[in-house]
């Protein structure tokens, strides 16, 4: 959990730091308002996405479950500066298949935490892996990271692609080419 009060007195001091008022009008409240958006930017820390993903359902089905286009916002650890951009999720039921939400869920809790883009891909893969069982997973996630983009080197639209493979899709790089044609 944030420590509200403490990020908001930690803020403060930045603002000093930096030459500004934090007395003056605009900044005011700004302590309190950045210490209540990081308690959300960071409600993933507490969370367990094995909560999310105990809810399956029977299935015949053995083809690709995919789920793509899911949009995540996170913060660099390095920086403290957003990243962001969308994840692809596929996998291989073995008998059961969980809610397509529950997809996004698992993907929003590892977002919302201190992240490496490569660090978050590979917490999915295992998160699915684990929970779901399933004959193979593949995550591959895209985005632009801010600490790339307005700082830096200044490369604003780079796109930084990561992506995990397990089972079945780590043995077979043709089911890896076609879930690649299908999420284009």
């Amino acid at each position: 959990m944030v420590d509200e009060k403490r990020a908001a007195m930690a803020v403060r001091e930045l603002l000093l730091a930096i030459g500004e008022d934090p007395c003056r009008e605009g900044l005011k409240d700004t302590p309190e308002r950045v210490a209540r958006m990081y308690t959300e930017l960071l409600a993933g820390m507490e969370e367990d996405p094995a909560s999310h993903l105990m809810r399956s359902f029977d299935t015949d089905s053995e083809g690709i479950v995919i789920e793509k286009d899911i949009p995540f916002y996170s913060l660099c650890e390095h920086h403290l500066l957003p990243f962001f951009g969308k994840v692809h999720i596929a996998y291989l039921p073995e008998g059961r298949v969980t809610g397509l939400s529950k997809l996004a869920r698992t993907v929003e809790v590892y977002a919302k935490r201190l992240q490496l883009q490569e660090r978050m891909t590979s917490q999915i893969a295992d998160a699915l892996e684990r929970e779901l069982s399933s004959k193979g997973v593949l995550v591959i996630a895209e985005a632009e990271h801010m600490c790339m983009s307005m700082r830096g080197i200044k490369k604003p639209g780079t796109r930084t692609v990561t992506m995990e493979a397990r089972g079945g899709f780590k043995k077979d790089d043709a089911l890896v080419r076609k879930v690649m044609d299908l999420i284009r």
